[in-house]
């Protein structure tokens, strides 16, 4: 591998956006959470609901500000290290990097509300209400800037001529065959990462030993909104295999280790390529890509072998998209089975080998997060505009790329060990069981 410029350019975007995800799927996900934990709370006037809020809500801000500054270096990275890609393209993704900026800012706006308003109204739904323009700027959030990369998988609304784009339809670019599969499958990955690592967060405090009706009704919520958001995501996962079936095949291809153009495909979990190409030791499931790509087993998968080898995406992706499924797999199981455990007399949904697995599915959740964006990005390769400008092309050619990419490293390193340090002291010298005495002494 040579450290060109287009290599380090790679590296560095493929840092920042590592980094910048972990802080954009709690931001999208995080407040959905906070809604469903404070409504419940004026409902049942319980609380212990009202707490969870409450505190969800303060980490969150922590992870928006964070946030901010990862997505803010993403933004600059695009025009120093990609500035083709932002010389062609930068008229038609304008427009949706622009409405991300507002859905932000209308996020911020409302959040700041949100957090300075608690006690203030008279009706209690009142403030929940703050909560419901948070959830839509959020969402509205992922929703713009997912339609830039869906863009980049399947660009339209444009012509190019001499290089240039003109005729330039910026709503029919935004809104391309890609957008509705991948802003589904975004927005509720969020949903289920954010809940899984909030439940996590209460597993771990009852395996310490806070075995309180505060860290029980935690988990109880967080478990449960696991479960029902990872059957979502099974769903918006299904649908994305078959989009790439349809429209990128070199992608799912790749991803599947699907050589030759064939009905009744296998699908293949893990294994290991000889010097042959050959596939060894894998899991196949007879006929079943077939069934995934056209819900028919009879279904006709397009092999890698149609593409031109230079435009063929890199075989690693397979694992990618092995540890994507596997990592869903296993959190809508053990989500499940804390579920069903609640609902069974004489099963003990508390018993430690469930709740460390419950611990588990927080982090692998977004592995699962990372793993499932490199599998997008990397299976677009080579083209950074698929079809139009590959990424070798896009790249600048500046001899600085690699002092840029240990800034941001340090950068990054200092922004990471902030974050955990201010979460742990931020609850660490604030108990929940203090404030809940604090907060509502006459609780009963």
């Amino acid at each position: 591998m040579e450290l060109d410029s287009v290599m380090l350019s790679r590296m560095l975007t493929t840092m920042t956006l590592m980094f910048h995800i972990i802080f954009a799927t709690i931001g999208v996900g995080v407040p959905i959470m906070i809604a469903i934990a404070e409504f419940i709370g004026i409902k049942k006037n319980d609380p212990y609901y009202l707490l969870l809020a409450r505190r969800w809500a303060r980490g969150f801000t922590i992870t928006v500000a964070v946030g901010v500054v990862t997505g803010t270096a993403i933004g600059l990275q695009l025009s120093l290290l990609w500035p083709s890609f932002m010389e062609v393209a930068g008229q038609v993704i304008a427009l949706p990097l622009f409405m991300e900026t507002f859905a932000f800012f209308f996020e911020a706006i409302f959040l700041g509300i949100y957090l300075y308003t608690w006690d203030r109204f008279k009706g209690k739904w009142t403030h929940w209400l703050l909560t419901i323009p948070v959830m839509i700027g959020s969402s509205a959030s992922a929703l713009f800037i997912t339609t830039v990369n869906a863009f980049m998988n399947t660009p339209q609304g444009f012509d190019l001529k001499n290089g240039e784009m003109i005729n330039i339809e910026p709503i029919a670019a935004m809104f391309n065959p890609a957008t509705p599969s991948k802003v589904m499958h975004v927005v509720m990955t969020s949903y289920m990462t954010s809940a899984a690592i909030l439940a996590a967060i209460a597993a771990f405090a009852i395996l310490k030993g806070r075995k309180g009706a505060y860290e029980r009704k935690a988990l109880r919520l967080t478990v449960t909104c696991t479960l029902i958001f990872s059957i979502i995501v099974s769903v918006t996962g299904d649908v994305s295999a078959k989009f790439l079936a349809e429209v990128q095949p070199e992608k799912l291809a790749a991803a599947e280790w699907h050589f030759e153009t064939e009905k009744e495909a296998d699908l293949i979990f893990f294994g290991t390529l000889n010097e042959n190409g050959e596939i060894e030791n894998e899991i196949r499931i007879p006929k079943f890509l077939s069934f995934l790509a056209g819900n028919s087993f009879d279904t006709e998968v397009i092999g890698l072998e149609e593409f031109p080898e230079d435009e063929r995406p890199p075989l690693w992706i397979h694992y990618m998209f092995d540890i994507m499924v596997s990592i869903g797999m296993f959190v809508l199981a053990v989500s499940a089975l804390y579920v069903i455990a609640g609902r069974v007399k004489k099963w003990n949904e508390l018993n430690k080998p469930l709740l460390w697995a419950i611990v588990a599915s927080g982090p692998l959740s977004m592995v699962a997060i990372e793993a499932g964006w490199i599998l997008a990005e990397v299976g677009r390769q080579p083209w950074i505009l698929r079809g139009y400008l590959k990424v070798a092309e896009a790249a600048t050619t500046s001899n600085s790329v690699g002092l840029t990419f240990v800034m941001f490293a340090l950068l990054y390193l200092v922004l990471g060990v902030m974050t955990v340090v201010v979460l742990i002291k931020m609850f660490k010298n604030s108990p929940a069981e203090a404030e809940l005495e604090k907060r509502f002494p006459n609780r009963g």
